[in-house]
């Protein structure tokens, strides 16, 4: 039944599209369903041929209420004529080149279709950077975007309090695992810390990036995640920093920090017994199936260091008749039906499935993206666009340093909530590259006024 229902809304995409491209502002209004299809989106996602016990990052042909949402937007965009280009700037060129650098992995595959999971993963994702990028540079409306972040944001935050009166002791909110929530609220938290410190309570877009960043902080403490929590702190200790380096208005944002600060000191008093259980029970298991399965990787390196075993095959390669495992000293003691689980760290299972080449790539397209956002605060220094390159700069980094220890940023939602930030990172970079004339200057006062105000620009 499920299927015939996401049939019917596939074929809704073009007349849905067609509307979109005759009205600018219902194409605003679709972000807030794509939002609410990301709230949604374990309802919604359907896995084509799937394989649910497959132990591996992709498990079927998952396709999404948000995709087709997002495929609408950029099909209303090229009806229109807006789409510039369909690789807009170097970091979705760098995607392109990394996913390029992933197909000579099938040379080495033993289950095509499972390889071919994957890739139908990394084709629909660029619909969604593709799809912020279109509509901000026909728009430059950054506050519909980040409203509707900010809605799914709040929308998990209560579903993490329903989870905690429920007495259920790692909640996973609107996502598929505690860790992955954790990951995306540590991503999308700064954002709105930068907001908050930028514009203050008094703009209603201000007071919705407050809460929103008190959502995301909540979550991610509740998730008891401890990479998240261990590295929360530096995350937000760079966006606070970040914000501070603009040196306009400090005392003003000097100001706003300091009840920042009283709820994160009052937040830590009452939560820390709880974090400091989850450190000191923590099992020693875990700690050793890591360091076991990273050495696994290692010997698939090894064996495979420029095409890699097969992209999305790791959970294949890993268990008999391969001796990976044997080779790398692991036993699970499980017997022969026992099907061993994915290396946490995501640099590691890359270079393991699609070679140390798709690696580099991969490293170079998230990075270019960071270093994109250090540059991008000398640009917008003095406008209302400063905030998203600050919040982003600590957020991305926090989330780098956090796949070292979890494979979870490659998880579908994940990586669809980080390439709707690379949309908007994208357009940033172009807009204050090419179009000089319509910089948005004119200082952090007149910032909040003109997002309260909605500004579209034709």
């Amino acid at each position: 039944m499920k299927y015939l229902v996401f049939a019917i809304a596939a074929l809704g995409v073009p007349p849905l599209a067609w509307l979109l491209s005759l009205n600018a502002r219902w194409m605003r209004h679709a972000f807030w369903g794509v939002a609410l299809a990301l709230c949604l989106y374990q309802n919604t996602a359907i896995n084509f041929f799937s394989n649910e016990f497959y132990r591996g990052t992709s498990r079927g042909m998952e396709t999404s209420l948000a995709h087709l949402m997002c495929a609408a937007i950029v099909l209303a965009l090229a009806m229109r004529r807006r789409i510039r280009s369909w690789l807009p700037g170097p970091g979705f060129k760098l995607y392109a080149l990394y996913f390029l650098l992933c197909l000579p992995s099938f040379y080495t595959v033993e289950s095509a279709l499972i390889g071919w999971f994957e890739v139908w993963k990394m084709l629909l994702l660029p619909i969604i950077g593709l799809a912020v990028f279109g509509y901000l540079d026909t728009t430059d409306d950054i506050e519909t975007p980040i409203r509707a972040l900010a809605f799914l944001v709040i929308a998990n935050a209560v579903w993490v309090l329903r989870a905690h009166f429920l007495h259920i002791y790692q909640p996973a909110g609107l996502f598929p695992h505690r860790n992955s929530m954790a990951m995306a609220m540590q991503l999308v938290g700064p954002v709105f810390l930068a907001a908050w410190i930028e514009f203050g309570l008094k703009p209603r877009f201000g007071r919705l990036c407050a809460l929103a960043f008190l959502c995301a902080a909540f979550a991610t403490v509740r998730s008891y995640s401890r990479g998240a929590i261990a590295l929360a702190p530096i995350g937000y200790g760079i966006t606070v920093l970040c914000c501070v380096s603009e040196r306009i208005g400090f005392g003003r944002k000097f100001r706003r920090m300091l009840p920042i600060a009283v709820i994160a000191m009052i937040g830590a008093a009452i939560i820390a017994p709880r974090i400091v259980e989850r450190f000191e029970t923590a099992p020693a298991s875990s700690k050793d199936t890591r360091i076991e399965l990273a050495a696994c990787a290692r010997e698939m390196i090894l064996d495979e260091p420029w095409r890699g075993v097969g992209i999305n095959n790791w959970g294949i390669k890993i268990n008999p008749p391969y001796d990976y495992a044997a080779r790398a000293g692991r036993d699970t003691g499980r017997g022969e039906g026992y099907a061993d689980g994915i290396v946490e760290t995501v640099y590691l299972l890359v270079a393991a499935e699609c070679g140390i080449p798709a690696l580099c790539a991969m490293l170079l397209w998230f990075w270019w993206y960071f270093f994109k956002c250090i540059g991008l605060m000398r640009r917008t220094k003095g406008t209302m666009w400063h905030f998203l390159p600050a919040g982003l700069a600590g957020g991305l980094f926090a989330n780098y340093l956090q796949s070292v220890l979890e494979w979870v940023l490659r998880q579908p939602i994940n990586m669809m909530i980080l390439m709707f930030l690379f949309g908007m990172v994208s357009w940033l970079d172009v807009r204050t590259r090419k179009r000089p004339d319509l910089d948005g200057s004119g200082g952090p006062d007149r910032a909040p006024d003109a997002l309260e105000a909605g500004v579209v620009v034709p």
